[in-house]
């Protein structure tokens, strides 16, 4: 999955030169809190509702509100953003991207083209909006965790178990994160199972795996297992 399949496209901008108030309001009224901040088209800076924040009077100050407007007024954007942002490229995946992010704690990162032109701007809410595609959650049914041996074959030997009861899998997901080892975890996401086998179904992949959890998502039910 790539940024350019999940960035915003649309980008709303601020020039170097405008004032903090005028950025303030194209925050409020964009619902936004990263602006790439523009000099001659290009990318010079980026300007977060923290860094609005730290600029902003405080409120501990004998500044009355007209002095606080008046103040704000006069800053320019160029004085209040931070020079020199984290940007990612188009092609870049999410996986890496959701790693900038986090590493260096930042809500979102400017996309730059090879030409260096701004052709978006990527943020934590759509690396969430692409697990939640990527997990298949639109499609509410059945949801299993699992504990699995790490060796060829194992996936398989639990799908194949799902798939002999009509089941149709929507997405299968793995990681190793904190599985003991030798084991890996193993989660998926089904539908279209027939609520008469549903229960035999479970019994059998309980019988033969090690289940973490199921969880209906259709008839707001879960059942966790105890290790």
């Amino acid at each position: 999955m790539l940024v350019k399949d999940w960035m915003t496209k649309n980008v709303v901008t601020v020039n170097v030169s405008d004032s903090l108030q005028h950025a303030i309001n194209t925050m409020i009224d964009n619902q936004v809190s990263i602006l790439p901040v523009l000099e001659d088209g290009r990318l010079v800076g980026i300007l977060t509702d923290r860094d609005v924040k730290r600029a902003s009077p405080s409120s501990a100050t004998l500044l009355d509100i007209q002095q606080a407007l008046y103040q704000l007024a006069r800053l320019e954007v160029g004085a209040v953003m931070s020079p020199h942002p984290i940007t990612v490229a188009p092609d870049f995946t999410l996986e890496e991207t959701a790693a900038i992010l986090l590493e260096r704690r930042i809500s979102g990162a400017p996309v730059i083209s090879k030409e260096g032109l701004l052709v978006g701007i990527i943020t934590k809410s759509d690396v969430f909006k692409a697990l939640l595609s990527l997990s298949g959650s639109t499609n509410k049914g059945l949801m299993f965790g699992f504990l699995i041996e790490d060796r060829p074959g194992s996936i398989k030997e639990v799908t194949d178990v799902v798939r002999s009861y009509g089941a149709r899998l929507v997405s299968i997901l793995t990681s190793y994160d904190r599985a003991p080892q030798g084991y890996r975890y193993l989660y998926i996401r089904l539908f279209n199972v027939d609520r008469g086998s549903q229960q035999e179904m479970k019994q059998e992949l309980r019988g033969r795996f090690k289940v973490l959890y199921c969880i209906d998502q259709i008839e707001n039910k879960r059942e966790i297992y105890s290790d």
